[in-house]
């Protein structure tokens, strides 16, 4: 096997950077036009997704399972309140947690929400397959095996 030099090692790098970056950034954008009537950002609908696989959830599990610190999730579902689509209340059990609900008003935006997934497979041209493995990959390398 040739060797590579190193040069071309750190262009294989950048380009993986590069590539990650703006495929996220086309993610965002792709579902901009399909949030904004909603009165919902990107983040706010991945909390939300999050939310309809099972209520209530503590806050610090939701950052979690999304990889956000609670100094970026709290402010998006303090949002999400003002907006009547959520709640949030103390752990009755543990003061210290805060419990996430949705409303009717969030409840209401599930087959809609759920639907924006069908649309956005249809503009990266995915099939069910290729959806699976891509996501498959990506979670892999966004959270890999601990030692």
């Amino acid at each position: 096997m040739p060797e590579i030099e190193p040069d071309a090692r750190r262009q294989v790098g950048t380009q993986l950077s590069f590539a990650l970056y703006g495929a996220a950034n086309r993610m965002a954008r792709l579902h901009k036009p399909f949030l904004e009537p909603l009165g919902l950002t990107f983040p706010q609908y991945l909390v939300m997704l999050e939310l309809f696989a099972g209520t209530p959830r503590a806050v610090g599990e939701l950052g979690t399972k999304l990889g956000m610190d609670t100094g970026t999730i709290t402010p998006l579902l303090k949002r999400l309140e003002a907006s009547g689509m959520v709640t949030r209340t103390r752990d009755r059990d543990d003061e210290r947690r805060v419990l996430i609900n949705l409303t009717a008003g969030g409840e209401a935006l599930r087959e809609e929400l759920w639907g924006i997934t069908d649309k956005i497979k249809t503009a990266c041209r995915l099939t069910d397959d290729g959806l699976t493995e891509l996501r498959d990959t990506l979670d892999a390398f966004a959270r890999p095996a601990r030692d």
